[in-house]
């Protein structure tokens, strides 16, 4: 996230397809892709990848610059 000094995420608005996956989902998941669907939504260039790591680490979330801005995939790592 070191590139993003520039755009305050309090003024970033999620895309309402961002906003929708989101809802029902619980606190801790929003924690962790949270920060992402916001570079994304900073970027409007790339969609997100969520990522679901069996074991300690949970999910995971990153940019994905062969999924459209505004789409969310989920995948099994």
């Amino acid at each position: 996230m070191a590139g993003l000094q520039g755009y305050p995420f309090a003024m970033i608005q999620l895309p309402a397809s961002y906003q929708e996956y989101l809802a029902g989902k619980s606190e801790r998941f929003i924690q962790t892709v949270r920060p992402i669907l916001m570079q994304s939504a900073a970027d409007q260039q790339h969609g997100v990848r969520v990522l679901y790591n069996p074991g300690p680490t949970g999910h995971q979330a990153h940019l994905d610059d062969s999924i459209p801005y505004g789409e969310i995939v989920e995948d099994i790592d």
